[in-house]
């Protein structure tokens, strides 16, 4: 073994890296600088967390509700499948880009196909 190498395998293996990195002439990246990209990994993480804690939250409702009523596990099913539906709600939601509540419809603009005809009949207001 010569002395400019270090005896350390993990050691030669790191300088070896650093050389096959001069020669190329990039540092490896820390992430995706696609902003497109991140944004998708941020709708799918709310998504899912959403789903989750929906979910695990109306459970843990549930277990409440039946230890104080004494109610076995009634109220833990029936809580868990509205955790579940809320979830699911929540998910609908955020992926058709629904951001009102519940009942409420943004309105963009009217659309002219929906209009009905005016007659004479009609307010002028």
């Amino acid at each position: 073994m010569s002395q400019s190498e270090p005896p350390d395998p993990l050691a030669r293996l790191g300088k070896r890296l650093d050389q096959a990195r001069a020669g190329r002439g990039d540092e490896p990246a820390a992430g995706s600088g696609d902003p497109a990209m991140q944004q998708g990994v941020a709708v799918g993480l709310r998504i899912g967390v959403e789903l989750v804690v929906a979910v695990v939250l109306a459970t843990a409702l549930g277990w409440v509700i039946d230890r104080w009523l004494g109610t076995a596990p009634w109220a833990t099913i029936v809580l868990f499948f509205l955790g579940v539906a809320t979830g699911m709600l929540s998910v609908y939601r955020a992926i058709a880009g629904v951001k009102t509540a519940v009942g409420y419809r943004r309105i963009d603009k009217p659309d002219p196909a929906r209009q009905r005809a005016r007659d004479k009949w009609d307010d002028e207001e």
